[in-house]
């Protein structure tokens, strides 16, 4: 697929070096095609790394897409420079009269703060009511996604006994749906949070639908409306080194944490992770924007509400 992005943007250059087909704007403008607008907020810390993971699993598809990055006006990034913010992000005011074929919002290093303690759950709200009429399908990711639910459906989050990390079994609970065509009766999601959401209150929600879940690791992902919103609790996104990196980095602040479940290989932190999810990451982007975005938003973008 050719992911449509600023000529410049550093991400770039990692994916085409993965072979990622990365289109130019000036050769997009060339092309009489609508591509798909999508708009990723990014909430976490080191935004140029989730760009590389997002744009990498947005990347299996033939479709054009639009990609516009967005942040929180509420909130000052420590971990991105504001150089590459004002040159790469837009806050949801500059882009509030735009629709938008799709919206991913991720995840944030907050889960173990009440929502209300938040410094920028004011805003977030704003963008998620924002969200239902001015976006067809907006999927969200871990914490992103406890409190989308808790916002939309009054979902709680619940702390978990110690740190969920690493790499679990899930399967597909239900009725077939299309966000998970060709996956595996057997599938892996790697995790990383301290709080989840339970299945017995997602069950009681006639709005809501229980898409997958782990023995292990709990629910996992959730639909409402249709597919018009879809809430992930685990991160298909993440790469090989994405729970090394965690792991490594907590063990050098002197941080109790232990080794991630199912990931190095023979469980021995001195060898190389066996990547598990990598397959079935791609196959769930490539469903989200094949079944619930292109098949499904007017090819009149103005028409979504």
């Amino acid at each position: 697929m050719p992911l449509k992005v600023p000529d410049n943007l550093p991400a770039k250059e990692i994916l085409k070096n993965e072979s990622i087909f990365i289109m130019d704007e000036s050769r997009a403008f060339s092309q009489d095609i609508r591509p798909l607008k999508i708009v990723i907020l990014n909430l976490m810390p080191k935004k140029e790394e989730t760009e590389v993971d997002l744009l990498r699993s947005l990347s299996n598809s033939p479709l054009q897409i639009d990609v516009t990055f967005a942040h929180m006006g509420t909130h000052e990034s420590k971990n991105t420079s504001k150089e590459h913010l004002s040159t790469f992000y837009k806050v949801i005011d500059d882009i509030s009269h735009n629709k938008y074929d799709g919206m991913i919002i991720t995840g944030a290093p907050v889960e173990t703060l009440e929502f209300d303690e938040v410094s920028y759950i004011d805003e977030l709200r704003r963008i998620f009511e924002w969200s239902k009429s001015n976006v067809y399908s907006t999927l969200h990711i871990c914490w992103g996604a406890q409190a989308a639910l808790n916002y939309h459906y009054n979902i709680k989050k619940y702390p978990l006994e110690k740190k969920l990390f690493g790499v679990f079994e899930h399967y597909e609970v239900g009725k077939r749906v299309n966000l998970l065509r060709g996956f595996d009766d057997i599938f892996y999601v790697p995790h990383s949070r301290h709080t989840e959401i339970k299945e017995a209150d997602i069950l009681k929600n006639e709005k809501l639908n229980l898409v997958c879940k782990s023995d292990e690791a709990g629910v996992n992902i959730v639909t409402a409306k249709r597919g018009r919103q879809i809430f992930i609790a685990g991160h298909f996104e993440y790469n090989a080194q994405t729970l090394a990196n965690e792991y490594f980095r907590d063990l050098s602040k002197g941080l109790e944490i232990e080794i991630p479940k199912n990931y190095f290989r023979d469980d021995d932190p001195k060898k190389n992770p066996i990547v598990k999810w990598r397959s079935h990451c791609m196959n769930l982007y490539t469903n989200w924007l094949n079944y619930y975005v292109y098949q499904e938003t007017p090819y009149d973008i103005t028409a979504i509400n």
